[in-house]
C-alpha cells in the first residue's frame, strides 16, 4: 500500500499526468506555519491599527456609535489579513504559501494546471468553514482525493513537490522550474524548427500542454515521465510534419525545442 495517494489527469490531448497527493500530515504542518506567520503579521498590524485609533478616537467617538465603527474597521483588517494572506501567496507563488513552500508541496487546479486568483479566493474564504470543528481535516482523510471543503469548490488538489535522483526536494516556483534538460541541442533544434517544419499548425492549446509537462515533469513518476513524453512527441511530429532526419530526435529534446521554437515566433 502506497504512503500517499497518487492523482492522474488526463489533458486534452490524451496526455496522462500523475501527480502525488500531499497528505493530511503535510497540510497540517504547512498550515501551522501559515498561521504562524499570518498570526504575526496580524498582531503586528493590530498595534498599528491601536495607535492609529488611539488618535482618531476623539474624532470618531463624537459620532453616534462611533466606537463601534473603529470596532468594526479593526474587524474588517482582520478579515482583509486572513484571506489576503493566502491569495496574494498561492496566486503569486503558483499554489504556494511559506508554510507549503517550507513543507513541499503545492496547490494545483484538478486539470493540472497552476492556481489562479479565482480558485486562491475560494479557498481562502471558505477556510474558516473547513478550520470550524475540523471540517475541512475530516473531509481530506476521507476523500479519495484528500479534499477540503474550499478544494471541493474551487476544483483544486494539493500535491507534493517532486524530488531530485538524490530524494533532495525541490524548491521554486512552478515557472522558476521550467528549465531545459537539454538547452544546446534544444536550442539548435528550435531553430531548424523554425524553417523545416509547420509549427503553424500546433494551436495556443498545443503549446500550453507542452508547456504544462515541461513545468511538471520533474513531479512524475519516471515511467510516466517516460510515456507522457513519448505521446506528445509522437502527436507533435505529425502536427508539425517533422522531417525524416529529425524523427530520430529524443521526445524530451523535440518538446524543448518546440517550446523554444514557438515563444520566439510568438516574441518575434
Amino acid at each position: 500500500m502506497a504512503l500517499f495517494n497518487r492523482y492522474q489527469v488526463e489533458t486534452p490531448e490524451s496526455v496522462a499526468l500523475e501527480f502525488t497527493l500531499a497528505g493530511i500530515g503535510n497540510r497540517l504542518y504547512a498550515l501551522l506555519i501559515d498561521y504562524l506567520c499570518l498570526g504575526s503579521t496580524i498582531v503586528f498590524l493590530l498595534i498599528l491599527w491601536g495607535l492609529l485609533a488611539y488618535n482618531l478616537a476623539r474624532f470618531w467617538t463624537s459620532f453616534d456609535n462611533g466606537q463601534l465603527w473603529l470596532m468594526a474597521v479593526q474587524a474588517l483588517l482582520i478579515f482583509a489579513t486572513y484571506v489576503g494572506y493566502f491569495v496574494f501567496f498561492e496566486t503569486l507563488w503558483q499554489g504556494q504559501t511559506p508554510g507549503k513552500r517550507w513543507t513541499k508541496i503545492r496547490v494545483i487546479r484538478e486539470d493540472g494546471r497552476p492556481v489562479g486568483l479565482t480558485q486562491a479566493t475560494l479557498r481562502a474564504l471558505l477556510r474558516p468553514v473547513d478550520d470550524w470543528l475540523y471540517v475541512g481535516a475530516i473531509m481530506i482523510i476521507f476523500d479519495r482525493r484528500e479534499r477540503r471543503l474550499g478544494d471541493w469548490l474551487a476544483g483544486t488538489l494539493v500535491i507534493r513537490e517532486g524530488r531530485t535522483q538524490n530524494g533532495a526536494p525541490r524548491s521554486g516556483s512552478l515557472r522558476d522550474r521550467l528549465t531545459l534538460s537539454y538547452p544546446d541541442q534544444a536550442k539548435q533544434l528550435a531553430q531548424q524548427l523554425a524553417v523545416q517544419s509547420q509549427l503553424e499548425q500546433l494551436t495556443p492549446d498545443h503549446w500550453l500542454i507542452i508547456r504544462d509537462y515541461l513545468l511538471t515533469r520533474q513531479d512524475l513518476l519516471a515511467e510516466a515521465k517516460t510515456q507522457t513524453s513519448q505521446r506528445l512527441a509522437d502527436q507533435v511530429k505529425t502536427l508539425i510534419q517533422l522531417p525524416d532526419g529529425l524523427s530520430d530526435t529524443s521526445p524530451e529534446v523535440l518538446l524543448e525545442a518546440v517550446y523554444l521554437a514557438c515563444q520566439g515566433q510568438d516574441q518575434g
